[in-house]
């Protein structure tokens, strides 16, 4: 450890702040953080251990007097706590700098980055070098099943990192990704997102190959061969080897989840997930836990035993036969490969696709025009539209009658309990609470 003893996580309560503050706690240093909205889970699950959390950004917190402020990418100038820090010159560093410099110097570190799949592919991964008896570190954005955890820290030299694209800090405009220093980087996939911080898909292009150039020569970039823009990234200057995945020339995976690597047969996958995306998430996993070591036999039995992560395709209930899910798709991209997935489960059952564009880019209206082709599998379409900045109802009026739209949570509820009847699957999609949902429809559908 470090001499910084006490560190104050300014923007504690998201997922990757406060996973930070949990390993920072494991760590043995003392971690006290504040946020706008102090509230459960978060709130409950730092203060199970034993981080003390304030409400707001009052300049009183100075009085704290930590070593180190860590700051959140929630916090932006003009936050009075910040504007303090600085005017009083008083130390601080971004979140991902302060688990660069800490946390990561001495690992390995595996760093999955990509604009879908970030967190299945890290909790995949992990899971296998935990299957394999290497007891990794992580710290991934969602909270993988097999684990019931986001974040640990143990005495491995390995270190599993969901690596975000997104920008750092007010301070700091470069992607997250690019302090961990990955030796095994997996890249996913690439297509345009965060329209609130990137002009278009070169931007984040840009990036990507700055991850790229940090990768050593004696490490490994797991790369998706279908896609384009992951090319271009690698074309620009690449100084590691590739393995690429999802194409003839690399790892591949058939139709009877039968898995090759360079056209050589290596095993078959036996699991409970759905969709083509999460066989290609599987093949980066088998190909990074190789990296260090894990023969694929053994990672393809690790993932005959993947619980999957919470949020990701997860059944909430099921009243009289009607199935309610819960999912974190929220891209247009997302959400097609999610009702895929789930029209190849069950067959010619109902789907009742539900939906609440809550990112930052859906909020935009930057990926409305997609939305009705990725909601082609589903057999009605209820959107919530509540504090949205465009026509929801233009949007999706091409899917003419099975679309139906609401700006009240209440009156959308009651539209989907209607519709619902014995044997359908309720599909709900938002990368936030939307507003318990999921309860109150089983709640509702009990009556």
């Amino acid at each position: 450890m470090n001499q910084t003893k006490h560190i104050h996580i300014i923007g504690i309560c998201g997922t990757f702040m406060g996973g930070i503050a949990a390993l920072a706690k494991q760590a043995g240093y003392r971690v006290t953080g504040c946020d706008a909205n102090v509230y459960p889970p978060m709130s409950t699950q730092l203060e199970a251990q034993g981080i003390a959390l304030t409400e707001g950004f009052g300049v009183e917190q100075l009085e704290l007097k930590p070593d180190l402020f860590v700051i959140g990418n929630v916090v932006s100038r003009g936050n009075l706590l910040m504007e303090e820090i600085l005017n009083r010159n008083l130390p601080y560093v971004s979140g991902p700098q302060w688990l660069a410099d800490t946390l990561l110097r001495d690992k390995w570190v595996l760093a999955v980055a990509g604009t879908h799949g970030k967190t299945t592919t890290s909790a995949m991964l992990a899971w296998i070098l935990e299957y394999a008896g290497l007891s990794p570190s992580f710290l991934i954005g969602g909270v993988p099943q097999n684990f019931g955890i986001s974040a640990r820290l143990t005495k491995s030299s390995f270190f599993v990192i969901e690596a975000d694209e997104y920008d750092t800090a007010f301070f700091d405009k470069r992607s997250k990704f690019v302090h961990y220093h990955p030796r095994t980087a997996i890249l996913n996939n690439l297509e345009f997102d965060h329209a609130d911080i990137f002009a278009d898909l070169a931007a984040i292009e840009t990036q990507f190959h700055h991850l790229v150039r940090t990768v050593p020569g004696n490490g490994l970039i797991v790369s998706n061969g279908r896609e384009e823009s992951l090319q271009r990234v690698l074309q620009r200057g690449c100084w590691t080897p590739v393995e690429k995945f999802g194409s003839s020339d690399g790892w591949n995976i058939d139709a009877d989840d039968r898995v090759t690597l360079n056209g050589v047969a290596q095993g078959t996958l036996h699991w409970e997930l759905l969709g083509e995306h999460n066989r290609q998430n599987a093949l980066a996993a088998l190909a990074a836990a190789r990296h260090v070591g894990v023969p694929i036999a053994q990672g393809l039995a690790a993932l005959g035993e993947f619980k999957n992560v919470k949020r990701r395709m997860e059944v909430r209930g099921a009243v009289n036969d009607i199935t309610v899910y819960d999912d974190f798709a929220h891209h247009p991209t997302a959400i097609d490969t999610t009702v895929a997935g789930l029209r190849h489960k069950i067959g010619t059952a109902r789907i009742l696709a539900v939906l609440e564009p809550r990112s930052n880019t859906m909020k935009l209206g930057v990926m409305k025009a997609a939305l009705p082709a990725s909601l082609k599998d589903a057999d009605l379409v209820f959107c919530y539209a509540g504090n949205l900045g465009w026509d929801a109802r233009g949007a999706l009026a091409p899917l003419g009658g099975k679309a139906m739209v609401e700006d009240d949570l209440s009156a959308l509820i009651e539209k989907i309990v209607a519709a619902a009847r014995p044997g359908d699957h309720i599909l709900v999609m938002s990368n936030g609470g939307f507003g318990g949902i999921h309860e109150k429809l089983l709640k509702r559908l009990q009556t």
